[in-house]
């Protein structure tokens, strides 16, 4: 508790000044620094409409032609990249089955002949 001019400020009261010294100079900062320029409408809720959003495009018959252009360019592009798709999805099927001279067919022939190790010094030996 502290006495000030013969009255008793606790530490709530301190805090409670602070806080509004705190709010007071945030919203007279906010308010000086706003150059927008604010509309207030008592008797519309609606917000005022700019300018800009009023103007609506109405497209000419060359912009509809230019974009049926351009829808025609990204179908075309479409069905090439699924006919290149299926092709390499072709090749791929081939490439797992691999079909020898015998009628076999697996990816990779393996012989029970040939034995593989892998040495210490990294070297891949066959017997």
């Amino acid at each position: 508790m502290i006495k000030l001019w013969k009255r008793c400020i606790t530490s709530t009261k301190i805090v409670v000044i602070f806080a509004l010294i705190l709010m007071s100079s945030i919203l007279i900062a906010s308010v000086l620094n706003s150059n927008e320029e604010v509309i207030v409408s008592l008797d519309d809720n609606t917000p005022p409409v700019e300018e800009k959003d009023s103007i609506v495009w109405i497209p000419t018959k060359e912009d509809i032609a230019y974009q049926d252009s351009m829808f025609a360019i990204v179908e075309q592009t479409s069905m090439d990249v699924d006919t290149i798709k299926e092709a390499i999805d072709k090749i791929l099927y081939k490439l797992d089955r691999i079909e020898y001279e015998d009628g076999s067919y697996d990816s990779i022939r393996y012989s029970d002949e040939e034995v593989m190790w892998i040495g210490g010094d990294g070297d891949t030996i066959w017997e």
